[in-house]
């Protein structure tokens, strides 16, 4: 599996931004998350879509403000977030991985594959 993350820019807070990450390669995954590190940060998890059923789960300081989605071919995932604040400024990450459960979804370590991150910075 490669994926492929794209998007990130410098905005004002309040605005919004779309992230993309785009999978290619062998793609029978299990979920695909975005998780974020800021500088001297461990990596944080963001939020996952379960692959079969389109199930999501969010960190609690982006539920309402960030949405996870597919696009219909199952290529693309989004990141889709609203309502940016300073504290949102991160490098952002997709991962996905074919095995990983539920319990393990906020675990960096649980993934096998990473996207390349994008830099997302929000001035206030």
């Amino acid at each position: 599996v490669q994926l492929q993350a794209s998007g990130g820019g410098r905005v004002q807070a309040g605005t919004s931004l779309r992230l993309s990450c785009a999978l290619s390669g062998r793609t029978s995954i299990r979920y695909l998350s975005w998780f974020r590190q800021a500088p001297g940060k461990e990596r944080e998890f963001v939020a996952a879509i379960k692959w079969s059923g389109g199930t999501t789960n969010y960190v609690d300081s982006v539920k309402g403000r960030f949405s996870i989605s597919r696009d219909n071919a199952k290529t693309t995932v989004f990141l889709q977030m609203n309502n940016l604040r300073p504290e949102d400024t991160a490098v952002y990450y997709c991962a996905a991985d074919s095995r990983i459960i539920l319990s393990s979804l906020s675990d960096p370590h649980a993934y096998d594959y990473w996207g390349q991150g994008t830099q997302v910075t929000v001035s206030s």
